[in-house]
């Protein structure tokens, strides 16, 4: 049985006319010979009725505290609603469909709510579905406890519901539709000679999206990566071929420049970052920091220690709640708010000399600062003010002629 796992983003179900885009893409799958299972995201953006950024609000205006248990089952309201509507979308073609939550999808996840982990998933109902000859939609983003408590899975949920699907029914590939054409070298709102990758393996897309670009969650990437399935990202209102995500890079073979193979796949970024940098500080000291950091639920990014000083970066809107905990260690410290994280991804440069100090030279060369660096084998992240990003961006894309994709 050859099951093709196809999930349709927020902006892909936003209205009827894209909601029919979709279908046909579904319908086209199964005339291929597949059995598609269907997952879609709550409908539209924030400010669209059902969306689930619309339904917090909703709840928030009443109370702020909500307790977590009910907060997941007014979240997992949105993608309920999406999967009736597609399978009624399905209908009106002559294709029958089944909505299915993601209880009933037999995603099983701890009590953690609103970041709830996938214990095991127990696929029987959607078999049972295929098998009736119909095509089940399942509401992303949401699984269940042990107990049927509803549980939802965070951001980007309804990407880690696909893959994760895809895993248990040994999916021959995971299609996810968005409102781009695929992953890109850089955003195409800042660079506009970014080009379509048309083939990139886990490892590089794992990192592009760790480091920012918001096509697919990287959850998703790790559960299709461990069991081996392609991913396909394509584009719900045009025929692209959109990229395929893979263990083998067939842009090995194809991504040259001037002769020689590509070092750098893409460039990523990563808005509204704050950096720390506490002085005078002892080894006792930075620990205990670390450790309210973490309690507080800050997460530390780039980091640097010193003899005697410690920097790092967090989220920009945890800036209050780090200051507080600052002040009451009575440290000295700084922040420089507004920042922005630029990160160059590519696994060819592993182990290749000269990589940073290009892209040195490319920032300073354009009067772009850094305030601070970080690397791994496939990844170099600068750290620049919020001002320079665009102009970082587009310095790294030409300094890499990653237009020459």
């Amino acid at each position: 049985m050859k099951i093709i796992i196809q999930k349709f983003g927020g902006t892909s179900v936003l209205n009827q006319e894209r909601r029919e885009l979709a279908a046909q893409k579904i319908i086209n799958a199964q005339r291929s010979g597949y059995h598609p299972v269907v997952v879609v995201s709550a409908i539209g953006r924030k400010g669209d009725p059902y969306a689930t950024d619309t339904l917090i609000d909703f709840v928030q205006g009443i109370n702020r505290n909500t307790n977590p248990r009910e907060m997941d089952i007014i979240m997992s309201c949105g993608e309920i609603i999406s999967a009736v509507i597609m399978v009624n979308t399905l209908r009106n073609k002559g294709y029958d469909g089944t909505a299915i939550t993601g209880r009933q999808a037999g995603i099983i996840t701890d009590q953690h709510y609103g970041q709830a982990e996938i214990i095991r998933v127990k696929p029987d109902y959607i078999m049972e579905t295929i098998k009736k000859g119909k095509i089940p939609v399942v509401a992303g983003f949401q699984g269940a406890t042990e107990d049927g408590e509803i549980t939802t899975l965070g951001r980007g949920g309804s990407d880690t519901t696909a893959a994760i699907l895809g895993e248990a029914l040994g999916a021959s590939a995971i299609e996810i539709y968005t409102d781009v054409d695929g992953i890109m070298t850089a955003d195409p709102r800042i660079v506009p000679n970014a080009t379509l990758l048309k083939h990139i393996n886990y490892t590089e897309v794992f990192q592009i999206a760790d480091q920012g670009a918001k096509v697919i969650h990287p959850r998703a990437i790790e559960i299709a990566m461990r069991s081996r399935i392609p991913l396909v990202i394509k584009n719900t209102m045009n025929d692209s071929p959109g990229t395929i995500i893979s263990s083998y890079n067939e842009a090995e073979g194809t991504r040259k420049s001037k002769g020689s193979l590509q070092l750098i796949t893409g460039i990523a970024h990563i808005l509204g970052r704050t950096q720390v940098t506490i002085e005078n500080v002892v080894a006792e000291t930075e620990n205990d920091l670390l450790l309210k950091f973490a309690d507080n639920g800050i997460s530390i990014d780039i980091i640097n220690i010193f003899p005697e000083k410690m920097i790092f970066t967090i989220d920009g809107c945890h800036g209050d709640k780090a200051k507080a905990i600052l002040d009451d260690s009575e440290c000295t410290y700084s922040m420089i708010h507004d920042c922005s994280k630029v990160s160059v991804v590519g696994n060819r440069m592993r182990g290749v000399p000269g990589v940073m100090s290009r892209i040195i030279r490319a920032l300073v060369k354009n009067k772009i600062e850094v305030l601070q660096t970080s690397d791994s084998h496939t990844t170099i992240s600068c750290l620049v003010r919020g001002k320079d990003t665009i102009q970082a961006v587009l310095a790294l894309h030409d300094e890499f002629k990653l237009y020459m994709q």
